[in-house]
């Protein structure tokens, strides 16, 4: 098990998801709710439910806004969401895997396409960028869960594959533990890990690119323009990509 690489995030910035308060708690009432029409509306017994349920309280969703979204799949009300997976190319080359929930495929299908066009991208095939990635289970825990070498140790008594961990150096990298796992070992480690550390920021599949992108100062503005108007899309639930942005590009574009 590889324990001590650096931990690099390869969802886009979190600082940018923060100001976005409100359309997230939308993605995450959407993911519950789905998650829920999908099996038992109880967390309990459905573990898909109790990763968004886990999800959402990571960013202080209230509690009636989960609630609300339970009941909503369980009374069969709203729409039917359908799971859509888009695959392109960014500036630089980078490889960006786009997972949306919609009710409208032609919608999401124009929105996706649109924001790669205008952003330096384009839009492949299916299956254009995924095979240079795993798909695996990632469960994350703020710095605050341990340092290094406790998260390290819970991971393997839990049965994890792989640590990812950096400690943070201040509000602009809070750092935080990328834990990854076999997609079918996801919530039995993950139930594991929470007895160890509590209750983790977020448990889900995951893609894990096999190779990453240096992307440098001429690509890395127009390559963080396109992820954020991907995360601006209402029927977008997550974008990931194979990019490194080196520190010295990030200072600059800060």
């Amino acid at each position: 098990m590889a324990g001590h690489s650096k931990f690099k995030n390869i969802m886009h910035r979190k600082g940018a998801q923060d100001k976005k308060r409100a359309a997230q708690f939308s993605k995450l009432s959407r993911e519950i709710t789905v998650a829920a029409k999908m099996g038992m509306p109880d967390p309990d017994m459905n573990p898909r439910l109790r990763a968004a349920v886990l999800a959402a309280r990571a960013q202080s969703m209230p509690k009636d806004n989960i609630q609300r979204a339970i009941e909503k799949a369980s009374k069969g009300d709203g729409e039917n969401y359908e799971e859509v997976r888009y695959e392109g190319y960014g500036p630089g080359g980078v490889a960006i895997i786009v997972e949306a929930l919609t009710d409208n495929r032609n919608r999401t299908a124009t929105n996706v396409r649109t924001a790669f066009a205008k952003n330096g991208g384009n839009l492949g095939a299916s299956g254009a960028v995924s095979h240079g990635f795993e798909r695996l289970g990632l469960i994350e825990y703020p710095a605050s869960a341990g340092d290094e070498d406790k998260v390290l140790e819970a991971a393997i008594e839990a049965g994890a594959d792989d640590v990812e961990s950096d400690m943070g150096d201040g509000d602009e990298n809070p750092g935080g533990h990328q834990i990854w796992v076999a997609v079918e070992h996801l919530h039995p480690v993950a139930r594991e890990l929470e007895k160890a550390l509590g209750e983790a920021e977020g448990v889900k599949l995951a893609w894990r690119p096999s190779l990453k992108t240096e992307v440098g100062a001429d690509d890395a503005a127009t390559l963080l323009k396109l992820i954020d108007v991907l995360d601006d899309d209402d029927d977008v639930q997550t974008v990931w990509g194979n990019y490194e942005i080196p520190d010295s590009v990030m200072e600059k574009l800060a």
